[in-house]
């Protein structure tokens, strides 16, 4: 069995043949050979090893092994309509039912103005019938004031109409009343107040010539509910 020591020696013996041989090629002296040194040992170089190739592989998504939540099912577009038609007619009803109720004050408010309007132009009326009465027209005069009278106002004329008669005709009253300024002091739909200036110009027996007066006379006047007039209920002198 060839041992490690006899491989070496075998190894060593090559070698030095080897040293003789280069010798005499190279016409060494004898002897020599021994010491010329031996051919190197090449360095065995490793030739470069490729690159190694990264292969990534694709992580595992964490999200598909997540249980899925529910997710509400988005209205259809038939349900979006309904609620768009739903909102459009609770809009269009708030509309309407908002010009009703403005509609209906501006209503009762041009009414209202128009009562006052009335009641107004009624007591500026009744106040120059009232002091517009002469001795040639008693009759009618009379009758007019009472045409425009109600409630208590007309009961009492009514009550005094034969003295009120006998004093015009025994004075030979001539009297005509003009309008200074009238005012509302309030009214409703029913009824009013109002308060007149007026002037009278009056001649009789004792000033023939005339003589101017002053009167300051309120006036509370009701509507007729048959005829819808402004009467006068009350009417006495203020000043």
């Amino acid at each position: 069995m060839v041992t490690r020591d006899d491989r070496r020696t075998v190894a060593l013996a090559a070698r030095r043949n080897a040293r003789v041989h280069t010798r005499r090629a190279v016409g060494a002296a004898p002897g020599e050979a021994d010491f010329l040194p031996g051919p190197e040992p090449l360095e065995t170089v490793e030739p470069p090893s490729p690159p190694r190739r990264v292969v990534r592989r694709p992580r595992p998504d964490r999200r598909a092994t997540r249980p899925e939540v529910a997710r509400p099912a988005e209205p259809k577009p038939a349900g979006r309509w309904r609620w768009g038609a739903r909102i459009a007619l609770v809009a269009v009803l708030a509309a309407v039912a908002a010009a009703g109720l403005l509609g209906r004050q501006w209503y009762d408010q041009r009414q209202l103005d128009t009562a006052r309007q009335q009641a107004l132009a009624a007591a500026r009326q009744e106040t120059v019938d009232f002091v517009s009465i002469s001795a040639a027209s008693v009759d009618r005069d009379l009758r007019r004031i009472s045409d425009g009278a109600t409630g208590e106002f007309k009961d009492e004329f009514t009550r005094d109409l034969t003295q009120v008669r006998a004093a015009v005709v025994e004075n030979k009253v001539d009297s005509t009343g003009s309008v200074l300024r009238a005012a509302v002091v309030s009214s409703d739909l029913r009824t009013a107040v109002v308060l007149v200036a007026i002037d009278a110009t009056v001649k009789n027996t004792s000033a023939p010539d005339g003589r101017l007066s002053h009167y300051r006379i309120q006036v509370s006047l009701a509507r007729d509910g048959g005829s819808g007039r402004w009467l006068v209920s009350q009417l006495q002198f203020v000043g």
